[in-house]
């Protein structure tokens, strides 16, 4: 009987530890998984999510700022391409008048030519005067006032050129002009220009000259 009742303690010690480690055992896997399962894949998730949403952020930026340079580079391009084929100016796109230029004595006036029209227009070469009707010869050119470039005017614009009259003596053979014609190089046509004062000017066709049509008198190139 005592051999019995031991054997039967026994059994029952020995169940009871049994089912405690299956317990503890179900109930560390079942804690592990549910932690660090999700967790790590949420993780995992978002750091991908990130680093795919930087890359295509710091894409976009660099596409946007790619755009804009060439955007740039056109417009500069087409705005070149613009003005290197704008129409030759004629009497009907600008407005030329006639200034002194220092004195007395006046040796030389300023030709300024204005565009008055809607569109931009090119400036050929130097304009070609006539001061008297007994010298047909047109006013020749100074070369060192030539600019690099053709002068070309946007709309509202001004060109000018000097224009060198006399030496200023008293013994020279200077006339009387009161207007005078200028005709614009290229097929612009021919305008008559008032020349400046009540009493009109003192030319002398042996020392007269004419510069090229600049944006702006330049020290130097301009001084003749």
């Amino acid at each position: 009987m005592r051999t019995s009742h031991s054997r039967t303690t026994v059994l029952s010690v020995a169940a009871t530890a049994v089912l405690a480690m299956a317990l503890t055992a179900c109930g560390g896997e079942d804690t592990g998984t549910k932690s660090a399962g999700p967790a790590n894949s949420s993780a995992t998730a978002a750091e991908s999510a990130g680093s795919s949403q930087s890359t295509g952020t710091a894409r976009t930026s660099g596409a946007v700022k790619d755009t804009a340079a060439a955007k740039g580079s056109a417009a500069k391009g087409s705005t070149g391409t613009a003005s290197s084929s704008a129409a030759t100016c004629t009497t009907k796109d600008v407005t030329i008048s006639a200034a002194y230029q220092g004195g007395p004595p006046y040796t030389h006036i300023v030709l300024t030519a204005k565009n008055t029209s809607g569109h931009s227009c090119r400036l050929n070469g130097f304009p070609e005067i006539q001061f008297l009707e007994s010298h047909k010869e047109n006013v020749p050119a100074v070369a060192k006032s030539k600019p690099a470039a053709p002068v070309v005017l946007t709309s509202g614009a001004p060109a000018y050129a000097l224009v060198k009259l006399s030496d200023g003596g008293v013994d020279e053979d200077n006339e009387p002009v009161t207007a005078f014609s200028v005709t614009l190089t290229g097929g612009g046509g021919m305008a008559t220009v008032k020349a400046p004062g009540s009493e009109g000017i003192a030319v002398d066709p042996a020392k007269s000259a004419t510069g090229y049509w600049t944006y702006e008198l330049r020290n130097g190139a301009d001084d003749f």
